[in-house]
């Protein structure tokens, strides 16, 4: 009689198609060219964010933190790259790729990615459209002594809640296909810029 195997089964489902998407604009080289990389570290900054990419794409709806559980059964090596484990999407390193994000600027990120990808896609800029969404928010919230964090305040609420504070989310779009280009946040009477998109692009 043969030996028997112990045969293992790793999913890919849509996170394929999203992978190879992530591959193609090239989001964890361009993050790994601006965010240094820790030579201890088994994944880089660009790969943590494209795992948390896959994980809220994933609709398994779980917190970050299980995030090593949700690649427990996937085909790491396609999704990423030979040698990536589960346990590498750890909590402490997809912190600390938070970490170094806010530490670069997710808004500076977010619009120099969205710049690079209209110009490799060949995406007309040149005509753009302004949206909002409103946030309500509870609870007391007291703003720190940075100069340009927002002051949460009570103001126009457009679902309805006036009783509310209210944050209001300016995101700028590309007529050409919808490609969100800069955003900035606002509050009754006051704003914070997060790009300046004539600059960047």
């Amino acid at each position: 009689m043969g030996t028997e195997k112990e045969a293992k089964v790793e999913r890919l489902d849509h996170l394929d198609v999203i992978a190879g998407v992530i591959k193609d604009l090239g989001i964890v080289e361009f993050i790994d060219a601006r965010i240094p990389n820790d030579a201890r570290e088994e994944i880089s900054c660009g790969e943590a964010v494209a795992g948390m990419i896959l994980n809220g794409l994933g609709f398994s709806d779980r917190p970050l933190t299980l995030t090593p559980q949700f690649f427990q059964n996937k085909a790491l090596s396609r999704l990423f790259r030979p040698g990536v484990k589960a346990e590498s999407f750890n909590r402490f390193k997809l912190g600390r790729a938070l970490d170094d994000c806010h530490a670069y600027g997710c808004e500076s990120l977010f619009a120099q990615a969205s710049a690079q990808i209209c110009k490799q896609e060949g995406v007309d800029t040149r005509f753009n459209s302004l949206d909002t969404t409103a946030f309500a928010l509870t609870g007391d919230y007291q703003p720190d002594s940075d100069e340009h964090t927002i002051e949460i305040t009570h103001g126009y609420s457009k679902d309805h809640k006036p009783d509310l504070k209210q944050v209001v989310l300016e995101v700028m779009y590309s007529q050409d296909g919808g490609i969100p280009m800069g955003a900035s946040l606002k509050t009754h009477g006051k704003q914070k810029s997060l790009d300046n998109t004539d600059r960047v692009l």
